[in-house]
C-alpha cells in the first residue's frame, strides 16, 4: 500500500476535467454548488456517480429527493446513504475523548462539522469501492478546510484514488466563480435553482449540530442576534417563551444509554432526543472565531444543542471520578484529538492510540446520573449527581467535626516538606533580582 500510494501522486490531482467515459463518485448535497457540479461534468461527458450522505440534517425536509436531483443534473446513478447511527456514536466518542479545542467567549465549539466529514467521506468511499470508482469529486473550496478532510479520508481508504474537484478547475473556476454565474448556468440550461429567500450566510447542518458561516457573519461585528436558529430557539428574543425543564441523563462506560430514565434503539434516536431538549431551551448556541487549516482566521455561529446537554453531564461525572492528574491528561490529550478531528486524521493511528487510551483509561468509569435544570441559553443548574465510580468524599475535607484522613500533626509535617524547595525558589528569584539589577 505504501507504494501504491505514491505511485499515483504526481497524477492523483485533475486540474482540469478528466477525459469523457470515464466515471467519478461526486458527493452531492443537492445545494447549488453539486448541481452546477453534477451538470457541467455531465456535459464533459462524464458519468457521474452521485453520492449524498443522510447525516439527518435538520434543514433538510426530504433526503430522498435529492437524489432525483441528482438525476435531474446530469447523474447516471444516485445514492442515499444512510449515516445517522455511524455519526451520533462518532459524536459521543468526541465528547467521551473531550475532543474540542476551538473556543471564544468561554463556549467551546464540539467539532460537529469535522465529524460529519469522517462520517460522511468514509460511507461515499466505500459505496464507490462497490461501483469500482477510483475518482472522487466534492463541491469543496481551496480556501476552506474540507479540501484537506476529503483528501486524507479519501486516500486512506483507498491509495489509488484520484480526485477531481471543480473548484480547482481553472475553467470552472473562471465561467462559474460565484453563486450568481453558477445561478445563471443552471438556468441557461433549463435548471433552474431557486430557494425561498437568499439567506445573509450559508448553513451546514447535520444531526451534531449546525454552522452557519459566510457572506455577512464573516463581519465580527455582525451579532449572533443575524442567525436564523435551526435546532434551537432564538433564546435571546424576550417575547421567546421558555420554560424551566428538568432533565437527567444516564451513562454507562461513558456512553449516554438513556435521557429521563428512558432507553433508546440507537445513538441516533438519543441524539435526536437531546436535541430536541436542548434545543427548547437555546442551549449550546455559540459565537466562534477560529484558526482554520491553513491558518487563516475565520468566524462561524454555531448550534449544538445536544453535544452541549451531553456534554455538561459527562464533564460532571467525570470531575467526580478522576484525579486532577488524569483530568489534565484528558484536556491535554482531548485537545491534542480534537486538532487531528479538525484537520481530517480522525482515523489515523496517532487518533486512534489517544482515542483508545481516553476511552479506556478515562472514558470507561464515567457511570451514574446527572439531572439538570435547563433555563434560557446556557444557563442551567446542575440539580443532582449520582456517580457509580465516584472517588469524591465528602468526609475527607468536611468543615464538620468528622473523623478526617488525616490528622494535624500529618498535615503540618506536609507543609514542613515544602521548604526544601520554597528555599531553592527564593534562591534563584534572588539570582534573577541581582542579575536584574545589574543591567
Amino acid at each position: 500500500m505504501y507504494q501504491e500510494i505514491f505511485s499515483t501522486r504526481m497524477s492523483r490531482i485533475y486540474m482540469s476535467c478528466p477525459s469523457a467515459g470515464v466515471k467519478i463518485g461526486l458527493a452531492f448535497s443537492g445545494g447549488l454548488d453539486t448541481r452546477a457540479a453534477a451538470l457541467w461534468m455531465s456535459q464533459k461527458g462524464i458519468q457521474v456517480y452521485a453520492y449524498t450522505a443522510d447525516l439527518g440534517q435538520p434543514d433538510e425536509k426530504n433526503m430522498e429527493a435529492i437524489s432525483d436531483i441528482a438525476m435531474e443534473h446530469g447523474a447516471q446513478k444516485a445514492f442515499l446513504l444512510d449515516c445517522k447511527e455511524d455519526l451520533a456514536y462518532q459524536g459521543f466518542l468526541s465528547i467521551q475523548c473531550g475532543s474540542f479545542h476551538i473556543q471564544s467567549g468561554g463556549r467551546k465549539y464540539f467539532n460537529t462539522t469535522p465529524i460529519g466529514r469522517a462520517v460522511a467521506v468514509g460511507a461515499i468511499l466505500k459505496a464507490m469501492k462497490k461501483n469500482d470508482i477510483d475518482i472522487f469529486g466534492d463541491g469543496s473550496t481551496y480556501k476552506g478546510n474540507d479540501i484537506q478532510r476529503f483528501y486524507r479520508y479519501g486516500i486512506l481508504a483507498n491509495p489509488n484514488l484520484r480526485f477531481y474537484k471543480p473548484w480547482l478547475d481553472e475553467e470552472f473556476v473562471s465561467s462559474m466563480g460565484g453563486r450568481r454565474e453558477m445561478s445563471l448556468y443552471l438556468e441557461k440550461h433549463g435548471k433552474p435553482y431557486h430557494t425561498s429567500s437568499e439567506k445573509a450566510y450559508s448553513t451546514d447542518s447535520n444531526l451534531l449540530g449546525a454552522s452557519h458561516e459566510g457572506k455577512s457573519l464573516e463581519d465580527i461585528q455582525e451579532s449572533i442576534y443575524k442567525v436564523d436558529p435551526i435546532m434551537s430557539c432564538p433564546h435571546w428574543k424576550e417575547e421567546v417563551k421558555i420554560e424551566k425543564e428538568t432533565v437527567t441523563i444516564e451513562f454507562q462506560e461513558g456512553l449516554p444509554i438513556k435521557i429521563n430514565e428512558k432507553s433508546f434503539k440507537n445513538c441516533a434516536e438519543l441524539m435526536t432526543t437531546a436535541n430536541q431538549i436542548g434545543g427548547r431551551h437555546g442551549l449550546g448556541f455559540s459565537d466562534q472565531i477560529e484558526n482554520r487549516i491553513i491558518q487563516a482566521k475565520s468566524r462561524g455561529i454555531y448550534e449544538a444543542p445536544g453535544m452541549a446537554l451531553i456534554h455538561i453531564c459527562y464533564d460532571r461525572l467525570l470531575n467526580s471520578i478522576h484525579s486532577q492528574s488524569m483530568l489534565d491528561q484528558h484536556y491535554l490529550q482531548g485537545r491534542r484529538l480534537s486538532y487531528l478531528l479538525y484537520e481530517g486524521s480522525w482515523y489515523e493511528p496517532e487518533a486512534l492510540f489517544l482515542k483508545d487510551a481516553l476511552c479506556r483509561w478515562i472514558g470507561s468509569y464515567v457511570e451514574g446520573k446527572v439531572s439538570l435544570e435547563l433555563r434560557r441559553g446556557d444557563d442551567y443548574s446542575i440539580l443532582t449527581t449520582e456517580c457509580c465510580n465516584s472517588t469524591y468524599r465528602s468526609e475527607s475535607l468536611s468543615m464538620e467535626k468528622t473523623e478526617s484522613a488525616f490528622t494535624p500533626v500529618e498535615r503540618v509535617g506536609s507543609l514542613r516538606m515544602l521548604d526544601i524547595h520554597l528555599a531553592d525558589s527564593r534562591f534563584l528569584l534572588e539570582k534573577h533580582r541581582q542579575q536584574n539589577s545589574k543591567s
